[in-house]
């Protein structure tokens, strides 16, 4: 896969990236602690990448994330996506993912079930912790069978998965009791 380019935006959790090739997004990154740290994470993870301004069609999926981020209701499904090298398992789960809509969350369990194969929940959690594009394959949306949260490999681990959760006042298993038990203790 070539690269073509990448660029970082403004979101209401902080600075994100995005790098794309010419036959889609080929990567999302979310926020590092400094802008420095995601321009670096996005170098390493697209060497070929220069920083550039995006084309309309990238500028039109950074807008869908911006909203998204920002409480909108933006449906992202549609982003076409550049998952050249990815494993077809982990497409297979990426690509029921982009049909959980914003507000729901589901367990990684069902998650196997929806790709066929109902005993690979961990080995759908380990194609969340590679997914190169999040929120455009919304990983946030996955939670465990007990209503726990379960891992999430951005930044800020489990906090950031559940303010991305938050934002898009997601009620799905056990979504709801995990943030009514955390202001319980809060």
């Amino acid at each position: 896969m070539t690269t073509h380019g990448f660029a970082l935006f403004e979101t209401a959790i902080g600075r994100c990236g995005i790098a794309w090739s010419e036959r889609g997004i080929a990567g999302v990154q979310l926020p590092e602690t400094r802008d420095a740290d995601t321009r670096a994470r996005l170098a390493r993870r697209f060497p070929t990448a220069g920083e550039k301004p995006p084309p309309v069609d990238v500028e039109q999926a950074i807008d869908g994330i911006v909203d998204l981020l920002s409480g909108g209701a933006s449906d992202l499904s549609g982003v076409v996506l550049d998952l050249g090298g990815v494993p077809v398992f982990e497409r297979r789960v990426y690509q029921v993912l982009r049909t959980i809509p914003p507000g729901e969350a589901v367990s990684y369990g069902e998650i196997a079930a929806r790709v066929g194969d109902p005993g690979a929940a961990r080995a759908v959690g380990r194609a969340l912790g590679r997914n190169p594009v999040p929120i455009l394959v919304p990983c946030h949306r996955v939670v465990a069978a007990d209503g726990g949260l379960g891992g999430f490999s951005a930044s800020g681990g489990a906090t950031t998965k559940a303010r991305l959760l938050r934002i898009e006042e997601a009620h799905g298993t056990g979504t709801r009791r995990l943030f009514e038990d955390e202001d319980d203790e809060g």
